[in-house]
């Protein structure tokens, strides 16, 4: 196949030139970097990246967590700045414009649901993402080994759930086939998945499932803005990491070899992207760094926006060869360090300070480095990021509402679908157990019991059971539980 000339995007302008600062298209997908102190513009530069590849034919997914990039959708509006950096770069030409836009939110609120089952997940990433050891993670993969063999269906977190109790009440029969089962990890395991749920896990998994091709979508030759509402989702960042992976594994999973192609498949930007990292296990930073590093072989470029280049692990950080760097403070050792570290990170220009000048840039203004076409850093300059196009304020809820109703994929994710899988299985299984099951022998001279005698006989061994956990503060919660629906009727 032919390879074509790349695409020259224009992203910023040096002051008193005349000529733009480019990302070449066929570099699109070699990663990037977008950096800078709060307030400095670094969201803005994401703006501007996304609406030139978007106008390019180029899909983009971005994950907004401070909710201050649905404006994208419209066309600007004449903003007082957008038309003072117009006119101090003497941009001829410019028009305000908007891109085509879909919303997504894992909680359905600001966006169409997103989803992905248990299965499509995985054993292996769900283990990572539980922070479960070795052994707890082989015991993981023998609850989904043991669903595969029995012909069950692991859609939502309920189907796991019961799935583990399940190997957890079979683990004597099961040992003997799969290996061993103990009960300490089944305990680890439903931990996790409580803890994970808390997090609003149960809206990620379900039904109908995520169709990847549904992001990589192009509407009167631009490429689609997947827009995730992440506002939310960031409160727990366990949850947003398990998305984030699992939308860059998928991608890596499912899609062909294509090496560099003349323009990007899809690219991500990652907003705050330090969160993403934070509180992140050890193996969950390594399959991130895999991610990221295999994923630019299927035409699929990553952008993480952060605060700090240190926000970025070493490893991941090495594979970002397109660099906007914004200003950053040096009020503190670590401050210090950080413009230190990105300085050196940069090609250096002769007669450019460039760990000076990432403390003296001014907002809107970044040191720029894109790789050439040979794949080569170009030498760092100072240069004022070009304004975008698209609306800077938010969308009113209405505005974002008609966005969300008029897009190509409403009403598909709409309505969540829960088919019978493990859950119900098992759940059926047990009551015809329990109706076949012989009813319990009557002791010789004693009259049958009554449903009153039943009703206490279970009340009693549930108090019995639940005070043999009082010597726990969550035993105690249960106890108050317990008797407070059973007592709390007869007080009023």
């Amino acid at each position: 196949m032919r390879r074509m000339a790349p695409t020259s995007l224009p992203v910023a302008r040096a002051p008193g030139s005349q000529e733009d600062l480019c990302l070449l298209s066929q570099m699109a997908n070699r990663h990037g970097l977008v950096a800078g102190a709060t307030g400095t513009g670094k969201t803005v530069s994401l703006r501007v990246l996304a609406e030139r590849l978007s106008g390019l034919g180029v899909p983009i997914f971005l994950a907004d967590v401070k909710g201050d990039l649905s404006g994208m959708a419209r066309a600007g509006e004449g903003h007082p700045r957008v038309a003072e950096r117009v006119a101090q770069l003497g941009l001829t030409g410019f028009t305000y414009q908007p891109c085509p836009v879909v919303f997504w939110d894992v909680f359905g609120k600001q966006g169409h649901p997103v989803r992905t089952t248990v299965s499509e997940m995985g054993p292996l990433l769900l283990a990572r993402i539980l922070g479960l050891n070795e052994v707890q993670e082989g015991v993981l993969a023998i609850v989904f080994q043991v669903a595969d063999d029995a012909g069950l269906m692991l859609l939502d977190l309920k189907d796991l759930r019961a799935m583990v109790q399940h190997v957890g009440e079979q683990a004597g029969t099961l040992t003997k086939r799969y290996g061993n089962v103990s009960t300490a990890s089944i305990g680890a395991i439903q931990r996790g998945l409580l803890a994970l749920e808390q997090q609003g896990g149960d809206r990620l998994f379900g039904e109908p499932a995520l169709d990847l091709d549904d992001l990589m979508q192009a509407e009167g030759g631009k490429g689609v803005v997947n827009v995730l509402a992440a506002d939310e989702l960031i409160r727990s960042p366990r949850l947003y990491a398990t998305f984030l992976l699992w939308l860059l594994s998928e991608l890596y999973e499912r899609l062909p070899e294509v090496g560099d192609p003349d323009k990007p498949r899809l690219v991500f930007f990652f907003d705050e992207a330090h969160l993403l990292f934070d509180e992140a296990p050890p193996a969950l930073l390594a399959k991130v760094e895999q991610v990221v590093r295999l994923v630019r072989s299927k035409g699929v470029g990553v952008w993480f926006v952060t605060q700090n280049p240190l926000d970025v692990p070493d490893a991941v950080l090495g594979q970002l060869g397109n660099r906007v760097q914004h200003a950053l403070r040096a009020f503190t050792p670590r401050d210090q360090k950080a413009v230190k570290a990105a300085a050196e990170t940069f090609r250096a220009r002769p007669g450019l300070d460039v760990s000076k000048a990432i403390t003296e840039l001014g907002v809107g203004e970044a040191l720029v480095s894109f790789l050439d076409a040979k794949g080569t850093p170009t030498p760092v300059e100072r240069a004022q990021v070009l304004p975008p196009a698209s609306r800077l304020a938010p969308l009113t809820p209405d505005e974002r509402t008609a966005v969300v109703q008029g897009s190509p994929v409403a009403g598909h994710y709409e309505k969540a679908v829960d088919r019978e899988s493990a859950y119900e299985v098992l759940k059926a299984r047990a009551e015809q157990a329990a109706a076949a099951a012989p009813p319990p022998a009557q002791g010789r001279g004693r009259a049958p019991a009554t449903v009153g005698d039943q009703a206490g006989e279970v009340l009693g061994a549930v108090v019995k059971s639940a005070a043999r956990a009082a010597g726990t503060q969550i035993g105690r919660q249960i106890i108050r539980g317990i008797l407070g629906s059973i007592f709390g009727g007869s007080r009023r």
